[in-house]
């Protein structure tokens, strides 16, 4: 998914999950074996967070609307 407005989001396929996460945006885990999106800020990448993907969208259209973040 690559380089977005400062951050990098990278899918995590469920054969790659192999830890539970807590979601940001919803503030449910992420069990191990689910698909879900890791999102690195490109200047601070010790924060990286792992997302739903759906949560993710919900973010984005938050951050910058409905009509840019159905461009993305």
């Amino acid at each position: 998914m690559g380089d977005l407005l400062g951050v990098t989001v990278s899918p995590v396929q469920p054969y790659s999950a192999r830890k539970e996460y807590l979601c940001p945006g919803c503030q449910n885990t992420i069990p191990p074996g689910v698909f879900h999106l890791v999102v690195v800020p490109d200047d601070e990448p010790d924060l990286r967070r792992h997302w739903h993907h759906g949560c993710w969208h919900k973010e984005m259209r938050r951050r910058f609307g409905a009509a840019q973040a159905s461009r993305r």
